[in-house]
């Protein structure tokens, strides 16, 4: 199964070359004018430094409380995503998860962030959402779509997943929380920049109307939506005088996970800020290296090489993430899933999610599955 991570975005290219998303030609001076609109405050570039210091900013009263500063960061890895929806219900029951200052998502993890970020009290709508049926529809014949639209698969039960648990009372929620300084974010990728997109999902929250729990939606589905997989989402912006459309698609394609956006991996707190910090890394997937007989063919050459590709990348951003903590003074911790459990990020059959959901349960309840450097 696991070769049709490599499989399904090829025969896209292949099948649904014919697929289009219709979109008017801007250029980059249009883009660069361009905000989603009424709410150019609720993003910014993981690299503009100095948008990141701002934000940096916006969180240092919690820093600098008595307490340590928590942070969670829940990785991609599609229907891998169980395996962070088992083990945050696990540590609930071991009875020393804490609340979380900061809270990011990429991906499956942007879906299961919002949950995350509300604490233990969510941890029954994060297991529904990963374990009830309707999950299954996410990648099935029922929602295939070759040759109608640029994906093998329609993300209509994407959304109808989105839907079900991401309305007007979950952002006021998430708005409450925002106000008390506590953050959650969610990467995307820009297709039409290549960069990485923040989204401060507490400050959208804060518009507290439908159009807040529109944009709230689009940005998950963006950041779940696996190019050639899914279409990628068009979200509407405004700018020199016309309305655009931005294409973003997963935050997994730029990164694995995040901390800390691109620009503050090097950065390093003021001797003021001395409090402790600890930072926690759930990873939907997979890092450790493994042998396996490689055959000769295209097939399997090519699922190979993705599965080195995608645990390097998972081990580079671990390496720049441990570097700033380390800097920094803070603790950083992951939990991954071990290379001897089978782990497929693209099969959302109804047994696999339970089996990767119990899976991480019991690790959240044993307490004993973080690892260090």
């Amino acid at each position: 199964m696991r070769r049709w991570l490599v499989v399904l975005p090829l025969l896209a290219v292949l099948l649904s070359s014919c697929g289009t998303i219709s979109r008017e030609m801007f250029t980059e001076k249009d883009l660069a004018a361009a905000s989603p609109e009424g709410l150019s405050e609720l993003r910014f570039n993981a690299k503009d430094q100095a948008a990141v210091l701002r934000f940096a900013q916006s969180v240092t009263a919690r820093q600098q409380a008595e307490r340590p500063f928590n942070a969670l960061s829940i990785s991609g890895g599609g229907a891998n995503g169980a395996y962070a929806a088992g083990f945050l219900a696990g540590w609930t029951a071991h009875g020393d998860r804490p609340e979380f200052d900061l809270v990011t998502g990429v991906s499956t993890g942007a879906l299961a962030a919002p949950l995350a970020f509300l604490g233990p009290t969510y941890d029954s709508r994060l297991r529904e959402a990963y374990l009830s049926r309707e999950v299954s529809r996410i990648i099935s014949r029922k929602s295939a779509a070759i040759f109608s639209i640029p994906g093998l698969f329609r993300s209509d039960a994407l959304r109808e997943l989105v839907e079900t648990y991401v309305n007007l009372d979950l952002l006021n929620q998430v708005a409450a929380e925002h106000r008390k300084g506590r953050r959650l974010l969610v990467a995307t990728t820009n297709l039409d920049t290549e960069e990485t997109i923040i989204w401060d999902m507490g400050a959208i929250a804060m518009g507290g109307d439908e159009k807040a729990v529109k944009l709230f939606q689009d940005v998950l589905i963006a950041s779940a939506s696996i190019p050639g997989v899914f279409p990628p989402a068009l979200i509407q912006v405004s700018g020199s005088g016309r309305a655009l459309s931005e294409m973003h698609a997963d935050g997994g394609i730029s990164t694995p996970f995040f901390i800390v956006p691109e620009a503050l991996l090097r950065w390093t707190a003021p001797e003021t800020q001395s409090s402790s910090a600890r930072v926690y890394v759930l990873i939907n997937g997979q890092i450790g290296t493994s042998f396996g007989f490689t055959k000769g063919n295209s097939l399997a050459i090519l699922a190979r090489a993705y599965d080195a590709l995608s645990k390097a990348q998972a081990r580079v951003q671990l390496t720049a993430s441990q570097a700033f903590a380390d800097r920094n003074q803070a603790e950083l911790v992951y939990s991954a899933i071990p290379s001897d459990i089978e782990a497929d990020s693209l099969n959302f059959k109804p047994d696999n999610m339970k089996r990767l959901y119990d899976y991480g349960y019991q690790r959240g309840l044993k307490g004993d599955a973080w690892e260090t450097k």
